[in-house]
């Protein structure tokens, strides 16, 4: 165990003598200079103070250090220190002799000194053989049930500072009678910003809200005697840390959310966000959730099932865009060139939605290539506008089998958040709907609520110029019908010893004596086994036909 030279549970531990000698190394510490300190630092100097600790599962005694590399602020400011598997440790444990015993097994290839992968517990009795995860998990089970400890979840939040010196952001409900400050009672609440033509700093260390007089003074509603306002506001943080709460009942100003609404659409089921949001907001967010969570407000103990972190789009340079580097896209400016739908669509289609992507401008035209097709397609044939292309038919399997299959993609690339391959794959369905003669009405209608959530005002000019009177917005999603997934026949090629001799059109659930038949019918796999004795037939359904013959 190693302990940091700040705590207090230094003075608590050791004798006399060895506090001297914990004092000796500070004031050798704090008489070097800043760079002496950080070679101190790099070479792991400690003092042992002659106290031990007691390992709560084998009673093992456990010599405690202090030393320079543990920061006060660290949790109690005390760790264990492992050296087989952390490297500071491992290089301390080496400056002073200390034993380094293994607990988690190495790959055999691993040539290094502290390993920190993952691997089979060792040297570690009843948890022996166990992964980290599942050692750890035993350990704590095994402690609580001999009453030596209980799970606890840390949570590692900063101090918040809550006080903007600025005239947006919510007021405090707070007033300073005869300095003492005093909570406003429920029914002064809420406490509005007053109307102010100037916002400039008030030229002193409170906010632009000490300007505003009227407002400041007034008789606290509890002593009746004279008070004034907090003048500082509280920061952006204090309504986006529940918005989604309020944007459930946004027009209730009786309660923040009306607790049956609350019960029914929360806790949110997807959270999309940069990565950059992790630590400030969703953090803070969760922290606020719980404290109105134990205050009885929400029904909920937790706010977001689930957390996706967006991928950053950077500029065509590969790097984060910025106006110094000059590499910013206005989005104006492709949206004035190449219309919403298409920018919105290259967003998705850039790639995955968790990966980082640069910015292409000349690639925005390929999908607004997309979209065109997609217009001409369902409105005319020849794009001289002769006469429509969709009819009101009936659909042959192609067209069923097709759209379906369509259908199915989207649907679950959307579920799994693949916008890139859902559109991928409404670009194949136009490209196959091209060939045909005729499209059906009952074809083109849910390939066009496909589109709708990636190009709306397209999908929207196309409903109703399709003959839909249904709002679009309110139409249900297309089911997916699976009878029609399947194929009619499939084409398989002939190997004739690993070589492809020819191809042939089957059911996809023909019997294999049928299949084998008719490959072994095709002319030119006849001219490759013919006199020679056939050792071996393999047909594996919709992969492989090979006859091995010498």
């Amino acid at each position: 165990m190693v302990l940091a030279p700040e705590h207090a549970l230094v003075d608590q531990i050791v004798t006399p003598e060895q506090r001297e000698a914990v004092e000796a190394y500070r004031r050798q510490a704090a008489s070097k200079s800043e760079l002496e300190r950080t070679e101190l630092q790099k070479d792991k100097t400690g003092v042992f103070t002659g106290a031990y600790a007691v390992n709560p599962v084998n009673d093992a005694h456990i010599p405690i250090w202090v030393a320079d590399y543990v920061l006060a602020s660290y949790g109690t400011g005390a760790i264990m220190a492992v050296p087989a598997q952390d490297e500071r440790d491992y290089a301390f444990a080496e400056v002073y002799d200390l034993p380094i015993i293994r607990t988690v097994q190495p790959p055999a290839d691993f040539n290094g000194k502290a390993f920190t992968g993952d691997g089979p517990a060792i040297n570690s009795a009843f948890l022996d053989g166990l992964r980290v995860k599942e050692a750890k998990a035993k350990i704590i089970d095994w402690l609580e049930e001999h009453g030596r400890g209980e799970r606890k979840i840390n949570y590692k939040l900063r101090d918040w500072l809550f006080s903007r010196q600025r005239y947006w952001g919510e007021p405090f409900p707070v007033v300073f009678v005869e300095g003492t400050p005093q909570p406003l009672p429920a029914d002064a609440l809420p406490v509005t910003l007053p109307d102010l033509e100037e916002f400039k700093p008030s030229g002193s260390p409170e906010g632009p809200l000490s300007l505003a007089t009227d407002w400041l003074t007034i008789v606290d509603p509890k002593t009746g005697k004279p008070a004034r306002r907090e003048t500082n506001t509280m920061p952006q943080w204090a309504g986006s840390c529940w918005y989604y709460l309020r944007y459930i009942d946004p027009h209730n100003d009786a309660q923040l959310v009306d607790p049956k609404k609350e019960q029914y659409w929360m806790p949110v089921d997807l959270y999309v966000g940069g990565a950059e949001h992790a630590v400030l907001h969703l953090l803070y967010a969760r922290f606020w959730h719980k404290v109105l969570y134990d205050a009885g407000v929400i029904a909920t103990p937790e706010p977001f099932q689930k957390l996706v972190h967006q991928g950053m789009i950077l500029g065509s340079d590969s790097q984060k865009m910025s106006k110094s580097r000059g590499n910013v896209v206005n989005p104006d400016d492709v949206i004035a060139e190449f219309g919403a739908d298409a920018f919105r669509l290259y967003e998705m289609f850039m790639g995955p939605l968790e990966q980082v992507k640069p910015w292409n401008t000349r690639d925005v035209s390929g999908v607004a290539r997309f979209l065109n097709r997609a217009w001409r397609l369902l409105l005319n044939e020849a794009g001289d506008g002769s006469h429509a292309r969709v009819q009101d038919v009936a659909p042959s399997k192609a067209q069923l089998r097709t759209l379906h299959q369509t259908i199915k993609k989207v649907g679950d690339d959307i579920e799994s958040l693949g916008f890139n391959t859902a559109i991928s794959a409404m670009m194949e369905f136009t490209n196959a709907a091209n060939k045909w003669d005729v499209v059906s009405l009952s074809v083109a209608v849910p390939f066009v609520q496909l589109l709708s959530p990636f190009a709306p005002h397209l999908a929207e000019e196309l409903w109703e110029k399709l003959g839909q009177t249904e709002p679009l917005t309110y139409a249900a999603w297309p089911e997916v019908v699976e009878a029609y997934l399947k194929e009619d026949q499939i084409e398989m090629a002939v190997q004739v010893n690993g070589k492809v001799r020819a191809t042939i059109a089957i059911a996809p659930d023909a019997a294999r004596d049928a299949v084998l038949a008719q490959a072994k019918a095709q002319p030119n796999v006849q001219r490759f086994i013919e006199g020679k004795t056939i050792r071996k037939e393999i047909y594996v359904p919709g992969r492989i036909i090979n006859i091995v013959a010498t």
